[in-house]
């Protein structure tokens, strides 16, 4: 019996750019995640007594920035060494030849498949065989496990591939295949790459995406690692997942429909991230809100935008002891159906109402405010200008957006003052 590791899209030192633009935010933590996680895989594969390490494609995450990136992946192959570890590594989109310009030779215990054709690695003492081809550039439209060899017969297969399979949501469509088509290959085992989301794709054949082993941004949410498996006489009898990472992300709706105050929201919500905070076991939580529901407060909570975040950001500081980051609010609660009795009154007032809730800019009218606009676009801080939080002047959508603020606002105001007048 032996066990190996099937880790993928490590994506070392991903520059995570725009995080400096948040206030407060953990920026060296995160910047550094990537390596503590795989810091926690070669931990792993240590503590586990694995015979050998799966690395399928994006162990970087383009061209290095210096040698750093390749002398750190280096000292880890070299800790595995040291146990009699060796690693199978393939080249994925990000990190295919044509994207590096600066290389190393890799430790004597890490094989890279070629990128021009399949080619076949056996582990003689074990009677494994591994195959694999690594991507010859960023782009590799083909499928690339039509040319696999067939199993060797007598030994335990596994391929080694980089894929989008037959499509997933949010990622390339590079080298592109079919559950079907591995199977047509005899192998035991499909060790794939590419997509950061964990998914069995089939247990017979197993057919597995590990999932990035740290998520990078907010997209990227839950736990994060790498997939142990144990095989005893040619047959997987054991396949889990491991978690490695050291940041978290998540993502918390959270219903305000009952709140009544300012208070009641954040009461709710610092609920919801008391909770978040247990659930991460200890690491880094970075999460984004998402208020929701038909609320009394809806008008008030979008033109106080600025206060709720930052209250959220100082009772992130409460509940998780420096432990919890509050990336995002987002305000998507809806305006309450008895507001509708005002907005209906035959009188000046109601028609004032409807005329700032029914305010809006056609396509071409939102065009030329943006061409207008442009010039003060550019005048701004190239820091305001990237990120997910960026200020577009000239983007239809985001004048749309601070457009539904602003009516928030004055609803919000008139609603309060108007009374039954």
């Amino acid at each position: 019996m032996f066990k190996f590791l099937h880790a993928a899209d490590i994506h070392l030192d991903s520059p995570l750019r725009g995080l400096e633009r948040y206030d407060g935010a953990p920026v060296d933590e995160i910047r550094g995640a990537t390596r503590r996680a795989f810091e926690n895989l070669t931990d792993l594969a240590i503590e586990e007594d694995v015979a050998f390490v799966l690395l399928a494609g994006d162990l970087y995450d383009g061209d290095w920035k210096d040698y750093n990136t390749g002398l750190f992946f280096a000292r880890q192959m070299a800790r595995l060494q040291e146990a009699g570890i060796h690693a199978y590594v393939v080249a994925g989109n990000h990190d295919a030849a044509s994207q590096l310009t600066k290389v190393l030779r890799p430790p004597d215990n890490v094989h890279v498949f070629a990128t021009r054709a399949a080619e076949t690695r056996l582990i003689d003492g074990l009677d494994v065989a591994i195959h694999g081809q690594g991507f010859p550039s960023r782009e590799v439209h083909n499928d690339l496990s039509q040319h696999y060899p067939l199993a060797q017969p007598g030994r335990f297969n596994i391929g080694l591939l980089h894929t989008s399979l037959d499509g997933r949501p949010g990622h390339e469509p590079y080298a592109p295949c079919t559950p079907t088509g591995l199977r047509s290959r005899g192998y035991e085992y499909w060790a794939l790459g590419h997509v950061h989301q964990r998914e069995v794709i089939s247990d017979a054949p197993w057919i597995v995406f590990p999932g990035n082993i740290q998520g990078r941004h907010a997209r990227e949410t839950g736990a994060k690692g790498c997939t142990l498996v144990s095989v005893d006489e040619h047959r997987v009898v054991g396949v889990e997942h491991r978690c490695l990472d050291v940041v978290r992300w998540a993502h918390c709706m959270v219903d305000v429909a009952a709140a009544t105050t300012a208070d009641d929201v954040i009461d709710r919500l610092g609920e919801v991230l008391g909770e978040s905070a247990s659930r991460a076991e200890g690491r880094l939580l970075a999460v984004r809100l998402c208020l929701t529901g038909a609320s009394p407060l809806h008008g008030w909570l979008r033109a106080h935008r600025e206060r709720v975040t930052n209250e959220c950001r100082a009772l992130a500081v409460a509940v998780g002891a420096g432990e919890v980051w509050v990336e995002k609010v987002l305000f998507e609660t809806r305006r309450l159906e008895s507001q509708a009795a005002a907005l209906a009154r035959d009188d000046a007032f109601g028609g004032l109402l409807r005329a700032i809730r029914d305010a809006d800019l056609d396509a071409a009218r939102l065009t030329r405010l943006g061409d207008e606009l442009a010039d003060l676009n550019g005048r701004l801080p190239l820091e305001l200008r990237s990120g997910d939080e960026a200020i577009d002047l000239t983007d239809p959508d985001y004048i749309r957006d601070k457009l539904e603020d602003v009516k928030a606002l004055l609803l919000e105001r008139l609603l309060q003052q108007g009374g039954d007048a």
